[in-house]
């Protein structure tokens, strides 16, 4: 059986780190996308072989470039996993936070449509793969001190519905992975408890299960798949008053 050909963002730390592992463990050609060359460095040097893209999704061109090397080095890919993203106390009332709503967009948003953009084609073509991307149990309302994630994670839930309707009967899957609560650095710094809160390696394996039943739409740990439902039916009355004092994330995190 062939090695599956796996690109990866994000992958130096957290929930991307631990797919590349994951993946890697399973003998998978790996290309590996993220800002930290030195932790793609040493992710490499568990899976020697695997292709090293020290990027920052924002940079189209580069997005672009890498894709075409990868496709030169191992064919089309089987999976993308667009799992860049930063997460980051926003508030609007401070003029500071205007460059970081930008920041967490471009990356979170903007960065998954650049990670997918240059392989759509070549994965259509062959009438095979999946595009996953990492959305959010926050994208379903908004979360006080949260807006610029919240609203991110909404918007990549919606984009990747764009586009698994776009891609309908081609023979791409979309998948949309709305994780709750994951040990990462990004989770590191929450100040609150973090309810039903999974390993990295553990979400990475429920991930890849979801990937390989070519699912639509993910929600994990199962009891935030609850949540996410209750949520979305409250109210809007009754959940501005539960939630208007909730814990929040906090401000002025480094980018």
């Amino acid at each position: 059986m062939a090695a599956l050909r796996v690109f990866i963002t994000g992958a130096s730390s957290g929930l991307g780190a631990a797919l590349a592992r994951h993946y890697g463990r399973q003998g998978a050609q790996l290309g590996l996308a993220a800002r930290s060359a030195d932790k793609l460095a040493a992710l490499a040097n568990e899976f020697p072989g695997s292709a090293l893209y020290p990027l920052d999704v924002r940079d189209h061109p580069a997005m672009q470039t890498a894709a075409a090397d990868f496709i030169a080095r191992f064919g089309v890919p089987d999976v993308v996993i667009a799992a860049a993203g930063i997460s980051v106390g926003t508030l609007t009332e401070y003029a500071t936070d205007l460059e970081v709503f930008q920041a967490v967009l471009d990356i979170n948003v903007i960065g998954m449509v650049a990670t997918f953009q240059p392989f759509v084609t070549a994965m259509r073509n062959t009438r095979n793969g999946v595009l996953a991307g990492i959305a959010s149990v926050a994208g379903v309302r908004g979360l006080p001190g949260g807006s610029a994630y919240s609203a991110s994670k909404a918007a990549v839930i919606t984009y990747l519905e764009s586009l698994r309707v776009e891609l309908h009967n081609s023979g791409v899957t979309v998948t949309t992975v709305s994780p709750g609560y994951i040990v990462t650095p990004m989770t590191a710094v929450n100040p609150y408890r973090m309810p039903f809160i999974l390993q990295a390696d553990v979400a990475a394996a429920k991930i890849a299960r979801a990937i390989t039943q070519r699912r639509r739409y993910v929600t994990l740990p199962w009891q935030m798949a609850l949540v996410a439902w209750l949520l979305g039916w409250l109210p809007r009355a009754l959940y501005d008053r539960l939630f208007c004092h909730a814990p929040r994330k906090p401000r002025n995190l480094p980018l």
